[in-house]
């Protein structure tokens, strides 16, 4: 894990960031000290080390010959970053709100990054109020489990369809088989929904950054949900299905039921 990196995400300089993990290595130590294992200037070590004071992340103590710095212990310090974080969030979810202007129209949007479309997903599930409709792999049924199992909770009728090995224990689960997923391109598909709603369509098996379709057009809704009604009622069928029936079925026909070992 890079260390460094991950502490300018949270909104420590690259020098202020530096100078904290050097203190954690080496303390009490004085700003000469610090700028030799950190490796940032003495013209700017104290300076940053000012800066760590003012914020509560380095504590300091002036003795006769030296100021020493010592750091906010990691525990302290990353509760304090989450809690201000958490207070930050709210207050933006608050004002954000209040002036968002939500368009309902027919238009397809897209949303990139895998992170962005699972989020949106969640949100789908969360605000649901009428019956959703999911394809998942297991990667994604693990993020959205949660959601999945609320909506359940509070009484949504939920039909899900599963391309990989996935367990649920809600809701209406249907496990795809592995050759007809490969067949169709499904074994990375997300998709969310929501009738009378919106629609998101994804897939992670490409290549490349992940891209996510998104629209609340009703004709491209229906499409979404006939396409996992449809693929659940197979399912349904299949399990009905003896060997003298399966046997009448063109070859590769029976090879894609027969792919399916839930």
């Amino acid at each position: 894990m890079d260390l460094l990196d991950q502490l300018t995400r949270i909104g420590l300089t690259e020098y202020e960031a530096k100078v904290y993990l050097a203190l954690l290595t080496e303390n009490p130590a004085t700003g000469y000290q610090v700028s030799k294992r950190s490796g940032v200037p003495r013209s700017m070590v104290y300076e940053t080390l000012s800066r760590l004071h003012g914020r509560g992340l380095v504590l300091e103590t002036v003795e006769s010959r030296a100021t020493l710095y010592r750091p906010l212990p990691p525990h302290t310090f990353l509760d304090q970053q989450q809690s201000e974080h958490e207070r930050l969030v709210g207050v933006l979810r608050v004002g954000l709100e209040k002036i968002y202007e939500h368009a309902a129209d027919d238009r397809v949007w897209s949303i990139r990054g895998r992170q962005s479309a699972l989020t949106y997903a969640s949100q789908l599930i969360r605000g649901a109020e009428s019956v959703t409709f999911l394809v998942l792999t297991d990667e994604d049924l693990e993020v959205l489990r949660d959601d999945i199992v609320n909506a359940s909770e509070r009484g949504l009728e939920i039909n899900i369809l599963l391309t990989g090995q996935g367990k649920l224990e809600c809701g209406r689960v249907a496990h795809h088989p592995p050759l007809e997923s490969e067949l169709q391109g499904l074994t990375g598909m997300l998709l969310v929904a929501i009738e009378n709603g919106e629609v998101l369509i994804a897939n992670t098996s490409v290549q490349q950054e992940m891209r996510a379709t998104i629209t609340r057009n009703p004709d491209l809704v229906l499409i979404a949900k006939q396409f996992v009604w449809m693929e659940m009622f197979t399912q349904r069928v299949y399990a009905r299905l003896g060997p003298e029936l399966l046997s009448k079925l063109d070859d590769e026909d029976r090879q894609i039921f027969e792919s399916l070992t839930f």
